[in-house]
């Protein structure tokens, strides 16, 4: 990501030139990154490393609280996505296959599944015709972890 602003200005909708400049500078310096825009790399030599001490949850490195949890619901949507694109379902079919309205497949497909539990996810993978196994083991760390596979 190169730069995020808020649009405050109620002149108007053009954006402001200082906002411009920090993004043309930001994308400058982006583009002189070995990596970027290089296609004859494969895609996991294109994809930048882990900045320095990161967990690999996004989630914990913006310090949210319940990270593993925000982690198992956005890869469940992810999931959710894939199915629904892969058939070609519209929102409206996949909303009655999930029951849910179309509006909240949307949300869901548009990754803002803030209104659904693991627990709801789950039921729409099952609703989607997918197996969901959940696998309890005691943890080799003093604190147990949550992982996704699919």
């Amino acid at each position: 990501m190169l730069h995020v602003f808020q649009k405050k200005s109620k002149r108007g909708i053009a954006t402001p030139r200082k906002d411009l400049d920090l993004i043309r500078q930001r994308l400058a310096e982006a583009e002189r990154l070995p990596a970027w825009g290089r296609t004859d790399m494969s895609a996991k030599a294109r994809t930048p490393a882990l900045p320095q001490g990161s967990t690999g949850n996004v989630f914990a490195d913006l310090g949210l609280p319940h990270p593993a949890r925000e982690l198992l619901r956005a890869k469940l949507t992810l999931e959710i996505y894939r199915l629904i694109r892969e058939r070609g379902l519209t929102q409206a079919e996949a909303g009655r296959i999930l029951g849910i309205r179309q509006p909240h497949v949307s949300a869901l497909m548009r990754n803002r599944y803030g209104s659904f539990s693991v627990e709801r996810l789950v039921e729409f993978l099952v609703a989607l015709g997918q197996d969901v196994e959940i696998t309890v083991r005691p943890s080799r760390r003093r604190h147990g972890g949550v992982s996704l596979v699919i």
